[in-house]
């Protein structure tokens, strides 16, 4: 390695959860930021003509929601950060910033650990069970709710 060049925040390699991840590389303190999710800017259009769900056998796309108009799809033009995975118990979380997103981490990240966040894809309202299905989660975690998806607000009636 050149002197004066840092060692990077992370690497990318096969993950556990799911195809390749990103892991720390080197420790990561509470509150850094890692990596910004890039790509193409397009509209929620665009994004619903490009991924319709209907159409895909299970749910794998890069778009990540700015605002209610913009989308970055992270599978044109992004860069790794389209690799880290969710977790319904994450150690980073992504924060928009000027209408762009970051990724920081939410506690010390050891060298070694998968980076994951919590996607918390919108519900709609509309057939959510089956949504839920197909937003499957492969976390593995504890406090895993089965879902990408934000926890639902319904109340189980007992």
């Amino acid at each position: 390695m050149a002197e004066g060049k840092k060692k990077p925040l992370y690497k990318v390699r096969k993950s556990g959860i799911q195809g390749r991840g990103v892991f720390a590389a080197r420790k990561l303190r509470k509150g850094q930021r890692v990596i910004e999710y890039a790509g193409e800017r397009i509209s929620n259009k665009e994004a619903d003509l490009r991924y319709d769900d209907e159409k895909m056998k299970r749910h794998h796309t890069f778009l990540f929601t700015v605002d209610g108009k913009t989308v970055i799809d992270g599978a044109v033009g992004g860069n790794d950060a389209k690799l880290i995975n969710h977790s319904c118990d994450p150690n980073c979380e992504a924060v928009i910033e000027k209408k762009r997103i970051f990724i920081y981490a939410l506690k010390t990240i050891h060298p070694g650990d998968e980076l994951v966040y919590d996607y918390q894809y919108e519900r709609t309202g509309e057939n959510d069970e089956e949504m839920e299905k197909f937003y499957k989660c492969r976390c593995g975690s504890e406090n895993c709710r089965g879902t990408i998806m934000k926890k639902s607000k319904k109340r189980s009636r007992r």
